[in-house]
């Protein structure tokens, strides 16, 4: 059997919608030293797997006190947390010795991690392995026959201020594409209507059942979990997340370049991907992804694309390739997990 745990309401939505019935979904115990105890009393896991960042001192202590082994994997650790976790190293080294195994998600986690005592074993970035987002066949029907044969430029993961920067720089456009909005938070979608309709513009939000039309400018998804859908509408995408630096505002660092890349979508990205630089880097160098400054910068491209559809469609295969390659460290964290599993859990290698 297989618990997967989680904090908030939306990922508990999600997951009930994109876990297969032999998974188990429940939230995670409150960190405290009774909570903690019926969790695992209840449960009684064979292995504990935290991801990324999710490290909780009671229930990692308490559960290797049980003998319960503890995998710490795809582990992300900023600069700001390591030194707060630097002004307790008692704690810190004790924590990060629970564990059997440590796989970071990159170079810069690896070494805070080592810093504060814990031994790594490699390095994994879950987040670049999976397959390609789900996606609803039927809407993704119906969708398609009301764009018709406009092309469809994807927005994706947007933050506020950045979805009129892209939309202004792409009005040059505006008659010949259908623009889908993917607001990163879809309960921005009233803001984004309201900041819409004080610029005069034709739209259509998702959430509030609007059916996208020929005089349809712009069409905001502000719904949950359909990000795989739009992507697949898209002949280019422009990801989200990766211009407040140059439009003033707070960096986000990017977003995903893989789940467009997954699809073989051409995806154009701004200049902030702190988050995914060395993705970034690699998508750029294949020929898969191209970086701008600024919005600005925008309508060029997107115009070549356009005019060269089998240009196009290379540039997404070379994408694709690149991140089929980059998703290779899930095997190799197939096999790390087998020493750590109860013998009758125990799989083949994918090796």
């Amino acid at each position: 059997t297989i618990l997967v745990t989680s904090g908030t309401l939306t990922s508990a939505e999600l997951l009930a919608r994109r876990l297969p019935p032999e998974v188990i979904h429940q939230f995670a115990p409150v960190d405290g030293p009774n909570a903690v105890a019926r969790f695992l009393d209840h449960w009684r896991p064979g292995l504990g797997i935290f991801v990324e960042s999710e490290l909780w001192p009671n229930l990692i202590t308490a559960a290797q006190s049980r003998g319960i082994k503890l995998a710490l994997v795809s582990a992300r650790i900023t600069d700001k947390t390591a030194n707060g976790w630097g002004r307790a190293p008692g704690m810190a080294r004790r924590i990060l010795s629970a564990f059997d195994c440590i796989l970071p998600q990159d170079e810069a986690s690896a070494a805070r991690l080592g810093a504060l005592g814990a031994r790594i074993d490699g390095l994994v970035n879950l987040k670049l392995s999976g397959g390609s987002l789900p996606h609803d066949t039927a809407a993704f029907s119906h969708l398609s026959a009301a764009i018709g044969d406009r092309p469809v430029v994807v927005a994706a993961s947007t933050h506020p201020g950045e979805e009129l920067a892209i939309i202004h720089a792409l009005e040059d456009l505006a008659d010949r594409i259908c623009l889908i909005l993917v607001p990163r938070h879809p309960e921005r979608g009233a803001e984004i209507a309201t900041a819409l309709t004080r610029e005069g513009y034709r739209f259509v939000l998702r959430s509030r059942g609007g059916t996208l039309g020929s005089d349809t400018d712009l069409y905001v998804a502000d719904t949950l979990g359909e990000l795989g859908l739009f992507l697949r509408l898209a002949d280019v995408v422009i990801m989200g997340g990766s211009f407040g630096s140059s439009l003033g505002l707070t960096p986000v660092g990017g977003h995903n370049p893989l789940e467009p890349a997954r699809l073989g979508k051409p995806s154009i990205a701004g200049p902030d991907a702190a988050n995914w630089a060395a993705v970034t880097a690699d998508l750029r160098t294949a020929g898969g992804l191209a970086v701008v400054d600024s919005p600005a910068n925008l309508s060029a491209i997107v115009t070549t694309l356009l005019a060269d559809p089998a240009a196009a469609r290379a540039m997404g295969e070379r994408a694709r390739r690149a991140a089929a390659d980059a998703g290779a460290g899930i095997d190799r964290l197939w096999d790390m997990l087998q020493p750590l599993l109860p013998p009758s859990d125990r799989g083949p290698s994918r090796r």
